[in-house]
């Protein structure tokens, strides 16, 4: 059994202002040429197909251009809702396209109900917001941590019934140790966001999505990542797909197919004067740049000056070097290991001048849980 493991196409979205749905349809003809090429049996794609619940036209309608393309091919598609998706929007006529052999799994209560493949049982776990399905499978616990306990539990109780299938389990969750990059949408509220790899134990290969960066946690379990990079923290990723191939003693040898890239990314830091006369920055000049300026004084028209050598600048910051050679830290560094309910319990502190108490911050946890909940039934 050949498998292409991909994940977090995040269709419609954009880098900067720049549209990328070019970029994205370049990829696609890369995806549907690697099946051709490679003779893959199934394509998994492990969450957020697209970049909002509510995605634009052009972004569905590549979708819908894509699954059609790879139906043609006569490969078998298993496809799930990430964070980023709508499981209704995304879910709709999934029972009418089972029967064109592409199989879209949205919803957690079909969760340990297989979409058997030539032998392999592939077990879609789409996205689980924890305070959603904590009252109807019952469990005493918060947190990702024991959503996907339990939906483990009830891909193994279905896995014992078939002795000798091999098994893949597709799954959109922060695994512990996982690296993290700016463009990934925070999931903590609701119990902690990470959950150890072992929750996985006991199926062939785990197939996993959210984190943008391509990641081998185990042998057995990985991060495809993004296709595309979609943060300037992306800027050394290595973008692409899992091309793994599944003995039929359940033995798993994975192959990572570089996908093709728009425009590279690139980040500089130093002086106005610099940047421009310098030449070992010749290389960034068709580049996505991200420039943060150094000067003790911030110069002016320094975007107008510096897209003259660089014309793909995008993002311009300014860390002017104090006296003890320490650069100051930008809003989004200081606050990228915060959770949204850290944030709103500052914001209460800003405002109100006192730090928020246990009820409070209770009270914005609740808050932010039902707006999830309301996101994941969208």
């Amino acid at each position: 059994m050949r498998i292409l493991h991909t994940s977090d196409w995040h269709l419609g979205r954009s880098f900067h202002r720049e549209d990328l749905l070019s970029a994205q349809a370049a990829f696609v003809d890369h995806l549907v040429g690697t099946v051709r090429a490679e003779r893959v049996d199934c394509v998994v794609v492990s969450g957020d197909v697209y970049d909002r619940a509510l995605p634009g036209v052009e972004a569905v309608k590549l979708a819908d251009e894509t699954l059609a393309r790879l139906a043609s091919l006569d490969v078998r598609v298993v496809l799930i809702a990430g964070n980023h998706d709508s499981t209704r929007r995304l879910g709709f006529g999934s029972a009418l396209m089972d029967a064109a052999g592409v199989h879209v799994r949205t919803d957690f209560a079909t969760v340990g109900e297989p979409v058997l493949v030539d032998g392999v049982a592939f077990y879609g776990i789409p996205y689980l917001e924890p305070e959603l399905v904590r009252a109807p499978w019952e469990l005493d616990e918060r947190g990702h941590t024991a959503a996907l306990t339990a939906a483990m539990r009830r891909v193994r109780a279905d896995l014992a019934t078939r002795p000798g299938t091999r098994s893949v389990v597709l799954a959109h969750a922060f695994v512990t140790g996982g690296e993290a990059s700016d463009s990934e949408r925070d999931i903590s509220v609701g119990g902690a966001a990470s959950v150890p790899a072992g929750v996985f134990d006991g199926v062939d290969y785990v197939a996993l999505g959210h984190l943008h960066g391509r990641q081998t946690m185990t042998d057995r379990v990985r991060y495809s990542g993004s296709p595309l990079a979609y943060s300037f923290s992306e800027a050394r990723h290595v973008k692409g797909s899992w091309l793994v191939d599944l003995g039929a003693d359940g033995e798993v040898a994975a192959e990572f197919v570089e996908a093709p890239v728009p425009r590279r990314l690139g980040r500089l830091t130093g002086t106005l004067d610099d940047l421009l006369s310098n030449d070992r920055y010749a290389d960034h000049e068709d580049r996505w740049v991200q420039i943060t300026l150094t000067d003790a004084d911030r110069p002016s028209g320094a975007m107008e000056k510096l897209r003259r050598r660089f014309p793909h600048t995008l993002v311009l910051g300014y860390e002017p070097r104090g006296g003890d050679d320490r650069p100051v830290r930008t809003f989004a560094e200081r606050h990228r290991e915060k959770t949204a309910l850290d944030l709103a319990a500052d914001f209460v502190a800003e405002v109100t001048g006192s730090a928020a108490g246990p009820a409070e911050r209770a009270l914005l946890d609740e808050a932010f849980g039902d707006v999830r909940r309301k996101e994941a039934r969208a």
